[in-house]
């Protein structure tokens, strides 16, 4: 089986449904963030999803809930998230991987700190009915 990245033309306006559709999820990710609601973070993962954030591992929808649910009540408290897509590429039809930048601002910061920096790897797939996921998130120290 072959692969083949193709470009999305992003760079050059194009706006297909599936650019848009990919390009939409970190924004639901952001908006689950700013109300701290754990149910809806967890909404745009897939059943059997990962998410790797520095020193956390979570397998699965309910257990990415579950994490979620516990760093808005701790480490993340009254914090906010913020990010910007860097690049997008498809792979195949129902396949995309998105990278973006931007970062954790603590409660009372309006702007990312070098230390809460980021950069992150969204791997989105398109469900049977359409719709698209992450089956993987993944983000990094933006600065070491």
């Amino acid at each position: 089986m072959t692969t083949t990245a193709e470009k999305t033309g992003a760079e050059e306006g194009v706006t297909d449904a599936r650019t848009i559709a990919v390009s939409a999820l970190p924004a639901r990710i952001i908006a689950a963030w700013t109300a701290h609601d754990a149910d809806a973070f967890a909404a745009v993962f897939h059943a059997d999803a990962t998410m790797i954030l520095p020193g956390a591992y979570a397998k699965g929808r309910e257990a990415i809930r579950e994490y979620m649910a516990g760093a808005f009540a701790g480490q993340y408290r009254g914090s906010q998230v913020t990010g910007q897509p860097i690049s997008l590429e498809f792979f195949g039809e129902d396949t995309a991987v998105l990278v973006s930048q931007g970062g954790v601002m603590a409660a009372g910061q309006n702007k990312v700190s070098p230390a809460g920096a980021v950069r992150a790897t969204w791997v989105a797939t398109r469900d049977a009915d359409g719709t698209w996921r992450l089956a993987a998130y993944q983000n990094s120290p933006l600065h070491g």
